[in-house]
């Protein structure tokens, strides 16, 4: 049987977004990641699921805050973020997704010499971010118009991070707006920065390092800084979901 999204049961959405989840490249998304610090996940969500998840802005009471971008100094457009409980495709997404980051994760750390490691569990994770204070609800939606971009920056909130997090695209390129993209900089120590243009279709997926990763010199393994943000928007309106998998304080 087919269910519309919001119509599906939560058990079959979870088995489903699991098995979808599961069925990736994690050999190539790992690959990835330790080469450029990012990896696209093709076709992630339905053009359904998008247009569901983008609906929601429109419902304050999902939602515990809302940053106007331009009051901050951190670009022009808006997101907001969820309040707990989140809806179901979020959770599940922060659920399933989770578990495959965590050995990247962990690897990272090691290589980097930092003694944190991440449990197998989101939710024990999440219990050691509310153990700490960090008990907020991190989740976005974001929405930008013309002219709107966003400043590069760390998603950090707190004592607690998780290294990778996840940004995905609900509006389709050419068709609803154009510029737009999604962009990284890495800052090798003595060295000039480097960008990283991330092209993303609707539904597509962008995972990438919160604040630092590993990078292997003549010497050994040092660590290196990123930031991430959004281009100019040239027309038309971009909307996009960010998974974070830490809470905020």
């Amino acid at each position: 049987m087919t269910y519309p999204l919001e119509d599906m049961p939560q058990a079959g959405l979870d088995a489903a977004l699991a098995d979808r989840v599961g069925s990736l490249d994690w050999q190539r998304l790992s690959n990835d990641l330790d080469n450029y610090g990012c990896a696209v996940i093709e076709k992630l969500l339905t053009a359904q699921e998008c247009d569901a998840l983008a609906g929601l802005y429109a419902k304050e009471e999902l939602f515990r805050s809302r940053v106007v971008m331009a009051r901050h100094g951190f670009g022009r457009g808006e997101y907001r973020y969820f309040d707990y409980p989140l809806p179901e495709l979020v959770a599940g997404l922060r659920q399933s997704l989770y578990p495959y980051l965590v050995p990247i994760a962990n690897r990272w750390n090691q290589t980097m010499n930092i003694d944190v490691r991440y449990p197998p569990r989101h939710a024990d994770f999440i219990a050691r971010c509310h153990d700490a204070g960090q008990c907020r609800p991190t989740p976005l939606l974001l929405q930008y118009a013309t002219g709107d971009y966003n400043c590069l920056h760390q998603d950090l909130y707190g004592e607690h991070v998780f290294p990778l997090q996840v940004a995905i695209l609900l509006s389709e390129p050419g068709r609803d707006f154009t510029g737009g993209e999604f962009v990284l900089t890495e800052q090798r120590p003595r060295m000039q920065s480097r960008p990283e243009v991330v092209p993303l279709k609707r539904g597509d997926a962008v995972v990438f390092a919160v604040r630092h990763r590993p990078v292997q010199g003549k010497r050994g393994a040092y660590r290196v800084n990123l930031r991430h943000g959004v281009s100019r928007l040239r027309s038309g309106h971009r909307q996009s979901l960010g998974i974070i998998f830490h809470d905020a304080m």
